[in-house]
């Protein structure tokens, strides 16, 4: 499951694009500016942003700078009102990836989000290959050498996310956010309980180990 993270200070464009970043079967988390998308990077995995250029405490461009000082390489798509050739090319300067201006076409958002992820080598084609395993996300099936599994949506989205990013750690609450979704009233339990599920199915195959992280989470190590 991919998550894109929207940042906008106007709060009804920020409602349309997370809407039909939606449609599309993205996890989307919003922020108001910069210095909260920050924030939100330290407790959620992102795979992309979509950023406006003029917000209050922290602007689009500073966003940028900070996260490639700090060497964080996602993709950012930059939408915003500006559209001389000075503001796009101060953009770019700074790290962005791609650039459109307002008023958007959120078909044509869609498409550059899905052009950014295949750049950034995201996993779009639903499909995960591990020696003689494979994911098919479109399907819920881990096939084995000798068994194909169908898994319950919630265990298989929890394996594909740990697998897509192996070696990640991700906390309990990472997971609850972006499996089940954050209106959901359920606790950490839960995750355990799907874990040792996966692990009861899976724990004697030689491509992949879920490896419990003490007092912080989970993470997914690949051995093919």
């Amino acid at each position: 499951m991919i998550s894109i993270l929207v940042v906008e200070d106007h709060m009804n464009i920020r409602k349309l694009m997370t809407a039909r970043l939606e449609q599309e079967g993205y996890i989307v988390f919003q922020a108001e500016n910069g210095k909260i998308a920050l924030d939100m990077l330290d407790t959620h995995h992102i795979d992309l942003i979509i950023s406006d250029i003029m917000m209050p405490y922290m602007n689009g461009y500073e966003l940028t700078k900070n996260l490639r000082e700090a060497d964080f390489h996602i993709p950012i798509l930059m939408v915003t009102a500006k559209e001389s050739f000075e503001d796009k090319e101060k953009g770019f300067r700074v790290g962005i990836d791609d650039y459109m201006v307002k008023p958007i076409n959120m078909n044509e958002m869609v498409l550059r989000v899905a052009a950014l992820l295949r750049r950034a080598k995201i996993s779009t084609e639903h499909k995960l290959t591990m020696g003689n395993v494979v994911l098919d996300y479109d399907t819920l099936t881990v096939v084995t050498q000798n068994t194909v599994y169908e898994l319950p949506k919630k265990e298989f989205y929890l394996l594909f996310k740990l697998l897509s990013y192996p070696k990640q750690i991700f906390t309990r609450q990472q997971l609850i956010d972006e499996i089940w979704g954050m209106d959901v009233d359920i606790d950490e339990r839960t995750v355990d309980s799907h874990i040792k599920k996966l692990r009861k199915k899976f724990d004697e195959l030689e491509e992949f180990k879920i490896i419990t992280i003490r007092g912080l989470g989970y993470k997914a190590e690949k051995y093919i």
